[in-house]
């Protein structure tokens, strides 16, 4: 699934429509960049109910992710990616746009 130029594997589609599937009727995934983190910024994914009349909408196989105007910049041209491997499960944003990002992978410096 792609929008404004960010990407979503099928397999964060996948978990997004089960994390929302057992929230009330009409959630939505919400993922932003905020200042701060180790790096300078950092990702936010949050469950949200309504959605701002600019957001960029991106809907598939009962997952619903929205961005804002602001968050696109920073994740033009993006994957984001759901990772399960043995140091643990985690959403992971591929972003081209980061020149470094910490340990963790929840904030980058551009």
């Amino acid at each position: 699934m792609t929008l404004g130029n960010v990407t979503v594997t099928d397999r964060a589609v996948s978990k997004i429509a089960s994390i929302l599937a057992k929230e009330p009727a009409g959630a939505m995934l919400r993922v932003s960049v905020e200042g701060g983190g180790c790096s300078g910024f950092q990702y936010k994914f949050d469950v949200e109910r309504e959605r701002a009349e600019d957001d960029l909408v991106l809907g598939r196989d009962n997952a619903t992710i929205l961005i804002d105007p602001v968050s696109v910049g920073f994740l033009s041209g993006s994957e984001i990616d759901f990772v399960d491997d043995l140091i643990g499960a985690a959403f992971k944003i591929n972003n081209p746009n980061a020149k470094s990002s910490c340990g963790c992978g929840t904030s980058f410096s551009l």
